[in-house]
């Protein structure tokens, strides 16, 4: 293990296609970030989601990151290696009853949410009730979800909120925390998100249990990623606190988008890097910078890094 001077930050890819513009920033930003700090740079490959993974991606994403001269400080972990770890969460959550079954479809969901009167959609998830917490009721048993508030474990969450003479125990579930460039923030995720998902129906393991699992087994001290993935971070700092795990410091950057305003992504079949030559290296490089306000004359990879680590401490230290 790598001497981290009490920083530890990394760069988490899901291996669904190499790097585009992207990905590549929040590679940059968090590379930047842990050098400024003295502390080490480390790569997860989130393959968890193997259905999504290309074959190879991998690879080709490591070898992206090397043409740009971004080398991890201890060879990268891969999610698919690592399910013990996330069963024995899972577990644990049991036991202290923080999770329970589901057997809830997508169509159940909806049936259920237009039956309370409220359609209400988080971009593209519904907002989950609570149906499931007081039991099956008949149903096949799908996934495992958070309670992201289990004081009434008895009552479907909408029954609670209407209930509830003094909801207090929503109220403390209300997350708030302080991202270093975006400010304050806050979220409450019973009524906002719901009860997540920890264990999909398809057996694989859902991102938000992983990401946290191995965030503390790999002792990250700093997340710093993009902003499409804020809303993420209360879900996350929930399941810290359930766990008594360590909660990192946070810092969101800006995303890329396309020509249609969409944020750059693989699934909208953005393009991959080419850094197949130093040329190449470097104007990724300097077009993932510009994107993040870091801009510098350096002609070769190497040392437009360096230059880029003093711009970095002087405006996100």
């Amino acid at each position: 293990m790598s001497d981290r001077g009490g920083y530890s930050g990394r760069f988490a890819p899901s291996p669904t296609g190499p790097l585009h513009a992207g990905s590549l920033v929040a590679a940059l930003a968090s590379w930047l970030d842990a050098k400024v700090h003295g502390g080490a740079w480390l790569v997860r490959i989130e393959d968890v989601d193997s259905p999504r993974c290309v074959p190879g991606a991998d690879r080709a994403i490591l070898k992206q990151l090397a043409d740009c001269c971004l080398h991890p400080d201890e060879p990268p972990i891969y999610q698919s290696q690592r399910g013990a770890l996330y069963q024995a969460t899972l577990d644990k959550l049991i036991g202290q009853k923080q999770a329970y079954v589901c057997g809830c479809s997508r169509q159940d969901i909806e049936a259920a949410l237009n039956a309370s009167g409220e359609m209400r959609t988080r971009g593209q998830a519904l907002i989950y009730p609570g149906t499931c917490r007081h039991g099956l009721a008949n149903k096949t048993a799908h996934s495992w979800r958070f309670f992201t508030d289990n004081s009434i474990p008895n009552e479907p969450l909408e029954q609670q909120i209407r209930v509830q003479s003094a909801p207090v125990s929503i109220a403390n579930h209300v997350i708030e925390w302080t991202d270093r460039k975006l400010g304050e923030q806050s979220q409450n995720v019973a009524l906002e998100v719901g009860d997540f998902v920890l264990k999909r129906a398809d057996a694989l393991w859902a991102y938000q249990l992983a990401v946290v699992v191995d965030d503390a087994a790999q002792g990250i001290t700093h997340v710093v990623r993009g902003a499409d993935l804020l809303d993420n971070t209360a879900r996350q700092i929930l399941l810290q606190r359930a766990l008594s795990l360590a909660q990192p410091d946070y810092l969101h950057v800006p995303v890329v988008n396309g020509a249609d305003g969409e944020k750059l992504s693989k699934q909208n079949h953005a393009a991959a890097l080419d850094t197949s030559a130093p040329s190449a290296a470097l104007t990724a490089l300097q077009n993932a910078g510009a994107i993040l306000s870091i801009h510098n004359d350096e002609t070769d990879a190497a040392a437009w890094l360096l230059a880029a680590t003093r711009l970095w401490a002087a405006t996100y230290n």
